[in-house]
């Protein structure tokens, strides 16, 4: 993987853990020669992420929506820094920037990215691994959650390994960088529904 998109809190909650993750998570895939895609601010976790990868050396490419930008909390220092007119245009440079896509503890805008990410795959618009770092445990309950939706069929058996949960970023990063692409719903018949 060239480059992986990280969702990310753009908060800083009062536990250190958090911040901690998001300068492991940049500082590593620098490290790893691996570019980091994101959403290109300068608060919380997601400043914290593209600061440590730029300090190792890293690529930091910020894709951001204007109407971020007049707020700004735009990174002035990325590499490159797109802005664009909104969110779905922000999703969609994400997948085709990145090889894979890499979420971390955030707030709602980081569900939403992790669940179309994962949605899109299991559709057939990308191939690429999906990985949840469970930092602290913070996602032990999202994980419970995707393995009920398993348990009960709403998650097909094809489609049960998209997401990749880990609590060690090092074998997180391994286990996506062994991902093989499932059988996506697109390439299934009715019978397979």
């Amino acid at each position: 993987m060239k480059r992986i998109a990280v969702y990310c809190g753009s908060a800083t909650p009062a536990d250190p853990v958090y911040i901690e993750t998001a300068r492991l998570v940049g500082r590593t895939l620098a490290q790893k020669g691996i570019g980091v895609v994101y959403g290109g601010g300068r608060l919380g976790l997601m400043g914290a992420v593209a600061d440590s990868a730029l300090e190792a050396g890293g690529e930091v490419i910020g894709v951001i929506p204007e109407a971020l930008v007049g707020s700004e909390v735009a990174h002035k220092g990325c590499t490159e820094l797109h802005v664009v007119p909104g969110m779905h245009e922000r999703k969609r440079m994400f997948t085709d920037l990145s090889d894979g896509f890499l979420t971390i503890p955030g707030g709602v805008g980081t569900m939403d990215e992790l669940w179309e990410a994962i949605s899109w795959a299991q559709l057939g618009y990308h191939a690429k691994p999906v990985g949840l770092l469970n930092a602290a445990g913070f996602y032990d309950q999202l994980v419970a959650f995707n393995a009920h939706m398993i348990s009960v069929g709403f998650i097909r058996e094809q489609h049960k390994g998209i997401l990749i949960a880990d609590d060690q970023l090092e074998r997180l990063l391994t286990r996506m960088a062994m991902y093989e692409p499932h059988q996506p719903i697109f390439a299934m018949t009715s019978e397979d529904l």
